[in-house]
């Protein structure tokens, strides 16, 4: 009398299981994926909408206090305080620039979560398991 062999049907039973897994896995990082895309997303609004508002009423600042510090001046002295005012504006936005980079630089890198997860995947998946 033969019996079917229960090893095989064992072993698609756990292709299966793999396959679903991998699967569940997959599915897993592409939801944090999207999750992390949107906060980036929506911090890359915030951070244009800050920046563009410090623009616009730092010019409105900068045109009508330099237009009002041009005209205290004597006449004959205007030219020499328009280019001292040239001179600190440059630096000042020199110092804005740099002051932005140090900011950007002390921001999270872009899906950092997701990349984690990734590298735990495949630690796990080599056998590094704690």
């Amino acid at each position: 009398m033969e019996t079917p062999a229960p090893s095989s049907r064992g072993f698609f039973a756990s292709l299966q299981g793999l396959g679903s897994g991998l699967i569940a896995t997959l599915h897993d990082r592409v939801e944090l994926f999207s999750l992390e895309l949107h906060e980036e997303k929506f911090r890359l609004i915030q951070i244009f909408i800050w920046i563009s508002s410090a623009i616009f009423f730092g010019m409105l600042t900068i045109a009508f206090g330099s237009a009002a510090l041009v005209y205290q001046f004597p006449e004959e002295s205007r030219g020499k305080a328009l280019l001292g005012l040239t001179f600190f504006f440059a630096l000042t936005v020199v110092g804005l620039i740099l002051g932005f980079r140090h900011y950007l630089k002390r921001q999270p890198k872009p899906f950092s979560g997701t990349l984690n997860e990734l590298k735990e995947d495949v630690r796990v998946s080599s056998g590094g398991i704690d």
